[in-house]
């Protein structure tokens, strides 16, 4: 039955990238479809990727001095109703539990799309003293957004993600804590999940509602198209005054407390797969793969099977004392080239093929998922083997975030005339990046958006402080901005 699985062909990436996307998600085992419309199940294999980002992160974040903590998935409706902009940003999303125990509900509760309001809530319980501040917690959960279109891991009704929350004595201290989980963000997803990004900060138009200032990073998928992959929100003291979170200073004045917030989701493991992935499959890091090297015997014979799956199981047992994340694929019944596939399809940034000949020279063949021909295989010693597989997955992470930045500079363009623009993000294609110089107005913007689809994704932090001209106005512009279609 596996082997027929060999024959269902993905749909080319260059032909249809979203039916490629669907047809990787699914062939990989990755997440299957729920009864419930815009739900999913996570499959072991894509779970455990979560698992591994998810321990990474949650360490990381830590490290910043924030803890973890767990608040309830019900919220008051009223309490929506306490941040006017809030609401308003996220109305259309909202789901309503209205009846409980078989009866009508006083009043009905809200399905967390967020949890800024319940937690605020709780901040003012517990924040009395300037002594009870900086407030940092972090929670991992889920959330529910009523989404009409829905894509597997990108957009879905009920996802995954962390979302921080801090409360601090001082404007400067608050726009410090944004800045610091920005780089949390931006360091993370670079270094281990090997995506390069866009870093800055949002227009007014994208801001997170009831934010002062929201920052953020940006991917470029293997379609040209954005995707946000992380935000940091300054919240001021909106929320505070909402919902009075107050505290005494040293001189005993009563102020209110300047906030943040701040999240990544599950849709990260969506960008893995569309910034890495290829026509025969996923390509991992090394860093979040469940599987980082996979062992192929090779035989014929019976005879020749007991010593090469004995020299393949010494291999694998050497790997794991090395902290490898190993498996040895002695499936009977299966085709070599069957596993070759399978393998490939799913990831798995390392494989060694042992068969009698490679125990005849004492060496095996490592053939890497992140390269293609022949320079993706190479010969070593067995007796070498552990010690050149930890240097070679070192160098598969460094070289698949290379490529993906190499990927990124060839769809990112810059642009002086609106018309050029334009002519970018016709069609159902991505389009990239553009880099144009905006003059701030949201008229601009929105003409930006309405004509080409393309939105602000950033204006980068590190600006190189040249002057141009408004790409859409024509007006003095200081400031260059980030513009593509978006997931």
């Amino acid at each position: 039955m596996a082997e027929k699985q060999d024959d269902r062909k993905v749909t080319p990436r260059s032909q249809d990238f979203a039916g490629w996307y669907n047809d990787i998600v699914l062939r990989a085992e990755l997440a299957d479809y729920s009864p419930v419309r815009g739900c999913i199940v996570f499959r072991p294999d894509g779970f455990a990727i979560w698992e591994a980002l998810r321990d990474e992160l949650d360490r990381r974040i830590k490290r910043t001095g924030a803890r973890n903590a767990y608040f309830p998935l019900f919220i008051p409706q009223s309490f929506l109703r306490k941040e006017a902009q809030h609401v308003e940003g996220f109305a259309p999303e909202v789901a309503a539990v209205t009846h409980g125990g078989g009866e009508e509900l006083e009043e009905p509760l809200i399905v967390r799309p967020t949890s800024e309001t319940i937690i605020n809530h709780m901040f003012a319980q517990w924040i009395h003293s300037y002594r009870d501040l900086p407030l940092m917690v972090n929670q991992w959960c889920n959330v529910v957004r009523w989404e009409m279109r829905t894509r597997l891991f990108l957009r879905t009704a009920e996802f995954l993600w962390q979302e921080g929350h801090t409360a601090h004595a001082s404007r400067e201290e608050a726009e410090r804590e944004t800045l610091t989980m920005l780089e949390v963000y931006r360091s993370f997803v670079e270094e281990f999940l090997a995506i390069p990004l866009i870093v800055g900060r949002k227009s007014a138009a994208e801001r997170f509602p009831g934010a002062d200032e929201t920052y953020t990073i940006e991917g470029l998928m293997g379609d040209g198209r954005a995707l946000q992959c992380g935000t940091s929100h300054f919240l001021g003291q909106n929320f505070a005054k909402a919902f009075e979170i107050k505290y005494l200073d040293e001189q005993n004045q009563l102020q209110y407390a300047w906030q943040t917030s701040w999240g990544v989701s599950t849709r990260l493991l969506g960008a893995i797969i569309m910034v890495h992935g290829d026509d025969q499959g996923l390509r991992l890091p090394p860093t979040v793969a469940s599987t980082q090297v996979v062992i192929v015997p090779i035989y014929r014979k019976p005879e020749e099977g007991e010593a090469v799956l004995a020299k393949a199981g010494e291999i694998r047992e050497a790997l794991e004392k090395a902290g490898v994340r190993v498996r040895l694929d002695a499936r009977d019944g299966v085709s070599p080239g069957f596993k070759f596939n399978d393998w490939e399809m799913r990831g798995v940034p390392l494989r060694i093929e042992i068969g009698p000949r490679d125990l005849a020279s004492g060496e095996v063949v490592l053939a890497r998922r992140d390269l293609k021909g022949p320079e993706a295989k190479s010969k070593v010693p067995v007796a070498a083997a552990a010690t050149k597989v930890s240097a070679l997955l070192d160098d598969i992470q460094r070289s698949l975030y290379q490529q993906a930045r190499e990927a990124m500079s060839r769809e990112t363009r810059e642009f002086a005339n609106y018309a050029d623009l334009k002519k970018q993000m016709e069609g159902e294609g991505g389009g990239g990046f553009a880099v144009v110089f905006w003059c701030g107005n949201p008229a601009c913007e929105t003409r930006i958006r309405e004509e080409t689809r393309a939105t602000c994704r950033a204006i980068p932090l590190n600006q190189s402080g040249s002057h141009g001209n408004c790409i859409v106005c024509g007006n003095p512009a200081s400031e260059r901005a980030h513009f593509a279609k978006a997931y």
